[in-house]
């Protein structure tokens, strides 16, 4: 395959076998997460099989959709969308509305979809695919199942969590009977319901799931297998989350040396690795180790994933806030200036990544003492979250929460109480009254109440 590459012969490339070959090799890169080698092999797959076989054969658009997918991984939304837009027409003029690769198609350009934040029209299309595949497949299809399992994640992502859950729980009961309690496919599905769990802020049932899952994939698919590797790190999650810092670094530290091993250094999932455990420093205080393993991760992710790639700005904006905990006050600032710049040029300025980065910029603002311009990127993200996400969704709560604080900071006291009080509110129906978010604005309301002036409620944490 290299030397026919290297000759760059079209008579050589439009050989059906070599084809094949090269797209074989494309594909071995992608699960190398050596992107940008995929990428030249696989434009080159696609550019011969439109020549060779016509724009809307079935092979040609699988190749097509495998282009989309290495755009995707690089967080180039755009062109990923633009092709898979391509692929679900061509998909419909030749296979029909309801074949399961149409479907599977529209899945994908759903996926797009989510990962820019568009979460109405991501669920307008998982909708019609669950609907669809129910008709054409039946209800308990692995394919189905799958496909409710992308439309409890949109929900989840909008803060309805009891539909998520509702639709989780489905998931995997039907998986079980289905598949069996040990297939990959019903491990996924509860990882996906103990993510709902995490998110609700319950941690038990959210351990007791991610352990279940740990210890079968370990039995079914081997300790280092990358699968496995991803339920541990959704493990430490929950364990970071109760602040069980000593378990949650043991075993991250078990992922980052297999990851290395199984994947190699720089591989996207050992980066992931790493950038966790350097986040368990940070929530330790250990800013040193913190740092040296984040600079580590910023350079890895330039060379590998680029500048701009969603991944890459994540891993500047966590170094970014190690910074700001050693009063770097200067270097922090100018990280997440260039984080913000660069997600709203590639994501949008509406996208849930660019507000999360302005609300940590907004906090740097305000240990800095510079309200005006704390409140004034916090007004924007609230507006902004508001339109997006909806007024009761958990993120827009948060924002709701730092305005007022800010406002309370500058002696706005009426302001600042009312919204605060609108928050609780809200918080108390969406989350309960026992939820540790609602239960820490409460306290803060009663403490400003009484008179102490320095509560506060931010929405700073490590971007990951």
């Amino acid at each position: 395959v290299k030397l026919l590459l290297a000759r760059d012969s079209v008579d050589s490339l439009e050989n059906p076998d070599t084809l094949v070959n090269i797209g074989k090799l494309a594909s071995k890169y992608r699960h190398q997460g050596r992107w940008k080698e995929a990428e030249e092999l696989q434009v080159r797959v696609v550019d011969a099989s439109k020549r060779v076989l016509g724009e809307e054969h079935l092979d040609t658009l699988d190749d097509v959709g495998r282009l989309a997918s290495i755009y995707r991984h690089q967080g180039r939304w755009k062109e990923a969308e633009e092709l898979e837009v391509q692929v679900v027409e061509a998909s419909k003029r030749v296979l029909g509305e309801e074949h399961p690769d149409t479907l599977c198609s529209i899945d994908n350009l759903a996926l797009v979809y989510r990962h820019q934040g568009r979460w109405k029209e991501a669920e307008e299309l998982e909708v019609q695919v669950v609907e669809a595949l129910k008709r054409v497949l039946g209800e308990e299809h692995p394919d189905t199942l799958r496909s409710i399992n992308n439309l409890a994640s949109v929900y989840r992502h909008q803060g309805r969590w009891k539909e998520a859950e509702e639709l989780a729980v489905q998931v995997v009961e039907a998986s079980k009977r289905v598949l069996g309690e040990e297939h990959p496919d019903t491990l996924c599905s509860i990882d996906n319901l103990a993510s709902v769990y995490r998110h609700q802020g319950r941690w038990k049932e959210a351990e007791e799931l991610e352990v279940q899952v740990v210890e079968a994939s370990k039995r079914v698919l081997g300790e280092e297998h990358p699968d496995t590797l991803s339920s541990i790190r959704n493990l430490t999650s929950v364990y970071s989350h109760q602040g069980r810092w000593k378990e949650a670094e043991e075993l991250e530290m078990q992922v980052v040396e297999a990851s290395k091993s199984v994947l190699g250094e720089e591989h996207p999932d050992t980066l992931c690795s790493i950038g966790n455990l350097a986040s368990t420093y940070w929530h330790q205080g250990r800013w040193k180790e913190a740092e040296e393993l984040q600079v580590q991760v910023v350079e890895a992710s330039k060379r590998v994933l680029g500048k701009e790639h969603p991944d890459t700005l994540r891993s500047i904006g966590n170094l970014a806030l190690t910074y700001r905990h050693q009063g770097r006050w200067k270097d922090a600032e100018e990280l997440e200036t260039q984080v913000m710049e660069a997600r709203e040029r590639v994501l949008g300025v509406e996208h849930p990544d660019t507000l999360r980065i302005m609300v940590n910029l907004a906090s740097l603002y305000w240990n800095q003492g510079r309200w005006k311009e704390a409140e004034e990127l916090e007004v924007q993200v609230m507006g902004a979250r508001e339109r997006v996400l909806g007024v009761e969704h958990p993120a827009t709560l948060i924002s709701m929460a730092n305005l007022a604080s800010i406002q309370k900071k500058q002696g706005r006291d009426t302001e600042a109480h009312e919204l605060m009080e609108g928050c609780i509110r809200l918080r108390t129906r969406v989350l309960g009254n026992d939820h540790p978010i609602t239960i820490s604005s409460s306290i803060a309301l009663s403490q400003w109440t009484a008179g102490k002036l320095n509560v506060v409620t931010t929405d700073v944490r490590n971007d990951t």
